[in-house]
């Protein structure tokens, strides 16, 4: 059963539409959902539920057995605050509600990078994660799983070959078009054709609250030419570097050491993605975006922006065995 998402998103619900504040991202949130499964709120792509063989999830906050500011969380990632055994116990928990707790999962040591790695029957069973920030398979009964907390959670799924992909896509990994380079190891060892392929972009910071420096702005408009699209605020002068105040200190007016703060612009990492995968051939229709920000939202998310000490979101999916 579902309903209209309230304020705190207390109940599972129908992610409609909605007017929002300032700070809210402008990505529309018609057809994603929130269910309740095992006691927590699993977050879903409506295109990729609609896919019988496979199993995928994007986790949120509430629900878990760790504690951080007073208050239960389902946090999935190690971290110096929280106990292993917490963790474990959360990760046995969210695997179980989304009907993956037989399944052997697959995770990373992520980099910010743009390497994918391929998984099989044979390497899933490593002890070691990999490093990088995609997995990809067609392998039956294995969940890929990306950690983030800010960063974009990508999952891919091709519709006529079977296989998935998890991608971790930091502004680093957007950079080096990390979305588009897994894509294109599934086409060469898989056969994937982009038109088949269904992209689900979970939450992650907004436009409204990603706020970054100069020399984000001047490596995206070196990389991407409709970079600036993805921007507000003065993209144009501190990627070109004519919007320096500290080019000459003794005008500012400024005590030594205390230079004015440097120009800031504001980063949309779904759009660049949502860019990123359409370049690679994926159709616009089937690309589809949460329209969470997660620092926006940190009653349903984890932010790292925006907390600094705080948990791990997980992004999974996984090919059912038959």
């Amino acid at each position: 059963m579902t309903s209209r998402l309230s304020s705190r998103a207390k109940m599972p619900t129908a992610v409609t539409k909605k007017k929002s504040a300032p700070r809210k991202s402008a990505v529309a949130l018609a057809q994603w959902k929130l269910r309740r499964a095992g006691g927590l709120q699993i977050l879903e792509a409506p295109a990729l539920a609609r896919l019988g063989w496979l199993v995928h999830s994007f986790s949120t906050r509430p629900g878990g057995t760790s504690e951080l500011n007073g208050g239960r969380v389902l946090n999935l990632g190690f971290a110096d605050w929280d106990s292993r055994e917490h963790v474990l116990e959360n990760r046995k928990k969210f695997f179980a509600a989304i009907g993956a707790g037989k399944m052997r999962v697959v995770t990373l040591r992520q980099i910010h990078s743009d390497i994918p790695h391929r998984v099989d029957a044979a390497n899933a069973r490593s002890a070691e994660a990999p490093q990088g920030d995609a997995l990809f398979t067609r392998e039956p009964g294995i969940l890929l799983a990306v950690q983030t907390a800010d960063c974009v959670p990508i999952l891919l799924a091709d519709t006529k070959r079977r296989a998935v992909a998890a991608i971790h896509a930091g502004w680093r990994g957007t950079l080096r078009r990390i979305a588009a380079k897994t894509l294109g190891r599934m086409q060469m060892e898989f056969g994937t054709r982009p038109d088949d392929v269904i992209a689900a972009l979970g939450p992650g910071i907004g436009r409204c609250c990603y706020e970054v420096g100069s020399d984000v702005a001047r490596e995206f408009h070196a990389q991407f030419p409709n970079a600036r699209e993805w921007f507000d605020g003065p993209f144009d002068a501190l990627a070109s570097g004519e919007n320096d105040p500290n080019w000459l200190p003794w005008l500012t007016m400024r005590p030594p050491g205390h230079p004015p703060p440097s120009p800031r612009v504001h980063l949309d990492l779904i759009a660049a993605n949502r860019a990123i995968l359409a370049d690679a051939g994926v159709p616009l229709r089937h690309i589809s975006a949460s329209g969470f920000c997660t620092a926006c939202r940190t009653d349903l998310f984890f932010s790292y922006r925006r907390e600094r000490t705080t948990g791990r979101l997980i992004a999974a999916i996984a090919i059912r065995k038959t």
